[in-house]
């Protein structure tokens, strides 16, 4: 399988995001990654509910929405509703992470598990198997623009491991940095999924970096 591309819309002009959304539709994005954050979980406050109906209103790629939120469970039904294809939630916010796991699947749609740069991949053992993707941040969450953090690549390989030994399908995505000098590397550790903000949305011709990040081979 080809890798995918999920521009983050955090990086949008917030004044122009219709816009900016039909440019992802005439784009060879695979998906539009969508930010979700409480201002609890992470220290910054994005964008909620009305913001996701109104991307998925004129989108026509599938929504991949990321919750950096406290008590995701609360809130799956609602992004559902909201035209979420996808739905992540962080490790470190659910302690009833397999039964929010099912909860997504149970309504349709893909449930993935987003972890920190400082959590372990091992503690995926045992929901693996209830994992669609995995959302590997390698910044630290809540703002665009981070460096990328080196260490992501060991724990890529580490991931791929894990899923081959379960013999899931798991996709690994990688959220935070990726840039077309990291991403060779990143799919040759493993990676599936790229997330691209800044990279994309602060060029000159995001079209055109979206199809570069969509030709990377490696």
């Amino acid at each position: 399988m080809s890798h995918l591309i999920a521009p983050s819309v955090l990086a949008a002009d917030f004044a122009n995001l219709q816009r900016d959304v039909e440019m992802l539709n005439e784009s060879q994005a695979d998906y539009i990654h969508v930010d979700i954050m409480d201002g609890i979980f992470v220290p910054n406050i994005s964008f909620g509910l009305p913001v996701c109906e109104a991307i998925y209103k004129h989108a026509k790629k599938p929504l991949d929405v990321h919750l950096m939120i406290e008590k995701p469970e609360n809130y799956i039904q609602a992004f559902h509703d909201a035209g979420a294809a996808t739905i992540s939630v962080h490790y470190e916010a659910s302690p009833h992470l397999h039964r929010t796991l099912q909860a997504i699947r149970d309504l349709g749609l893909r449930a993935g598990v987003a972890i920190n740069p400082h959590t372990n991949v091992s503690l995926l053992e045992n929901v693996i198997q209830n994992t669609d993707l995995v959302c590997m941040m390698s910044v630290n969450p809540g703002f665009g623009g981070q460096k990328f953090i080196e260490q992501t690549y060991a724990k890529v390989r580490q991931l791929k491991e894990l899923i081959a030994d379960q013999n899931a399908s798991t996709l690994i995505e990688i959220d935070g940095g990726v840039n077309i000098d990291n991403a060779p590397k990143l799919l040759e550790a493993g990676a599936d999924v790229l997330v691209a903000g800044n990279f994309v949305f602060k060029s000159e011709n995001p079209i055109h970096t979206i199809q570069e990040l969509k030709d990377v081979s490696y």
